[in-house]
């Protein structure tokens, strides 16, 4: 049965025509079956498929970025070194800028040293010290000669002239008298030049200096010379003191400085200064302590340790102060109780820049005191370094020594004919 439905229909349709069911059912149902059996299995193959490469290259990036790591860091290592010995060698070369700066600093040395060593001052001599020293005084005679003596007959006018510029120079009227009689007598009527006159006034300076030019000459059996150092504020007693006491020790002498201005500290000070300089030992007391009293312990000192010289320093103190007189008196009467003769030497030290004013100075001092020398300072700061010769000409007191500068070779012994000659600029 079932075999002849099946063939009857499959025949039965071809025969009769009944093409439209038969081929409406077949049709339908193969076209139905493809679409539904391929519809549903076709999307997840495309989509399995699709997954599977993407997933596989996003496992791979990290194997290569791992894999690229390793091969970096190996050269990234190797050019360091590569570079390291490259920089070596080429920062070698680029030291030669320091070597040339090197070479260069030598070069100024030998330039420099030139300047400072050609000043010879060892060389220079005391005549020519002098010379500059009294420059300033020299200047103003020998100019005022100069413009009275130009072509110029020695009559009454030009020796009027003449004493007058003597005078202007601090020579004193006495000095200036002197040398214009003197040239009247030789020349008088006639024409004269500016050098005759220079050398006739340095011959009269000279004339009048030459006896009381003495340097202090100690007596060193005494054990000790006592010199007492005076003089007013200002004058330089103790840097006077420090040169001169320098001077003695540089001949083998054992010298002691008093400190007896005990007013000022300063001055204490100042001498200790110069006891160091001059290796001398330096008696003091505080400030305010009796002058004469120190003075009496440092005579008892001194002559238990039998030095050879002592000098005292004392107080700066206006001529005109009776009472500041009167201790130095006291102090010389307290200095006999231990050595009746002491103090063998009192040396008065003048400011030259005080012109005439040191004639009073000298007077007082030599009626208190008993002034036996005079030491001249200052003169290579003044204009009136003439007052020396007129000192001499009216007190006749010697003249142990001259200053012309702060160092210590610059306080000498004095002499006459250095001084004259240096005075009117021969």
């Amino acid at each position: 049965m079932a075999q002849k439905g099946f063939f009857s229909r499959l025949w039965g349709r071809k025969g009769q025509g009944e093409a439209p069911p038969p081929s409406e059912a077949p049709v339908e149902e193969k076209a139905a079956e493809p679409s539904v059996e391929r519809a549903p299995v076709e999307p997840p193959i495309e989509v399995v498929t699709a997954e599977l490469p993407l997933e596989i290259p996003t496992a791979e990036p990290p194997i290569e970025v791992v894999t690229a790591e390793p091969p970096l860091e190996i050269p990234t290592a190797e050019p360091p070194i590569e570079v390291v010995t490259a920089e070596l060698p080429l920062e070698i070369p680029t030291a030669e800028p320091p070597l040339e700066i090197v070479t260069a600093k030598p070069s100024p040395p030998p330039i420099s040293p030139p300047p400072e060593s050609p000043p010879p001052e060892p060389p220079q001599s005391w005549f020519a010290r002098m010379r500059q020293g009294l420059l300033k005084s020299s200047s103003r005679l020998t100019r005022g000669i100069s413009d009275l003596f130009t072509k110029r007959k020695l009559d009454e006018e030009a020796l009027e002239d003449l004493q007058d510029l003597l005078i202007s120079a601090d020579l004193g009227v006495a000095t200036a008298a002197r040398v214009t009689k003197r040239l009247a007598a030789a020349r008088f009527g006639q024409d004269v030049e500016e050098m005759e006159i220079r050398a006739a006034l340095a011959e009269e300076v000279i004339a009048i200096l030459a006896p009381v030019a003495r340097p202090l000459a100690p007596d060193f059996t005494r054990k000790p010379h006592v010199v007492l150092v005076v003089g007013v504020n200002g004058s330089g007693k103790t840097t006077t003191i420090g040169k001169m006491a320098k001077f003695y020790r540089d001949q083998g002498r054992q010298v002691t400085l008093v400190a007896g201005d005990t007013f000022r500290a300063a001055a204490v000070e100042q001498l200790k200064i110069w006891g160091d300089r001059a290796g001398c030992p330096v008696i003091a007391r505080d400030t305010g302590a009796d002058a004469a009293g120190l003075v009496f312990d440092a005579l008892v000192e001194t002559r238990a340790r039998g030095d050879d010289l002592v000098f005292i320093d004392t107080a700066g103190r206006l001529q005109n102060k009776t009472h500041l007189m009167a201790e130095l008196e006291k102090i010389v009467r307290v200095m006999r109780k231990q050595d009746e003769t002491a103090p063998h030497d009192v040396l008065l030290v003048l400011d030259a820049t005080v012109g005439q004013n040191a004639h009073s100075q000298v007077e007082i001092f030599r009626e208190m005191i008993g002034v036996t020398g005079l030491i001249l300072t200052k003169l290579d700061g003044t204009a009136r370094g003439g007052v020396l010769v007129a000192l001499a000409e009216k007190f006749q007191l010697p003249v142990h020594a001259i200053g012309v500068g702060e160092k210590t070779e610059d306080l000498r012994p004095f002499d006459a004919e250095v001084f004259a000659r240096s005075l009117v600029g021969l």
